[in-house]
């Protein structure tokens, strides 16, 4: 009972910078544990980043130390800054939302979300 809509994708250069933005709406946004998934062609759905609802995080080792991700609980919504961004971050990127997950709840496995966006398409080329 949650919508989520990205928003944010593009084409930018190696080296260069997105922020892709990710609107929550339907249900309790403060409860809930917010992620960012990828997936390229013929490639498996990758854990990006989490944030929980203590505002911890937790982070792919692939995009470590170059994104960074937040939440704004007034505006509903999750952010993922993208810097010093390689060819190789070329997906689609989803975000996802599990409302008030258990204490087993781990947050990288994209399973344990039954709420996704329609994801934003980020190509980095030159």
């Amino acid at each position: 009972q949650v919508q989520l809509v990205e928003s944010g994708g593009g084409l930018v250069r190696p080296g260069g910078s997105l922020r892709l933005s990710c609107a929550v709406s339907g249900r309790t946004f403060s409860s809930s544990a917010l992620a960012w998934f990828r997936q390229a062609p013929g490639k498996g759905r990758e854990f990006v980043a989490l944030v929980r609802w203590t505002s911890s995080t937790v982070y792919g080792d692939s995009v470590k130390g170059r994104y960074t991700i937040s939440r704004d609980n007034a505006k509903n919504t999750t952010y993922l800054q993208m810097n010093s961004l390689k060819p190789e971050d070329t997906a689609v990127y989803y975000c996802a939302a599990k409302i008030a997950p258990g204490y087993d709840f781990l947050g990288t496995r994209s399973y344990e979300y039954d709420n996704w966006g329609q994801g934003t398409q980020v190509t980095v080329s030159s």
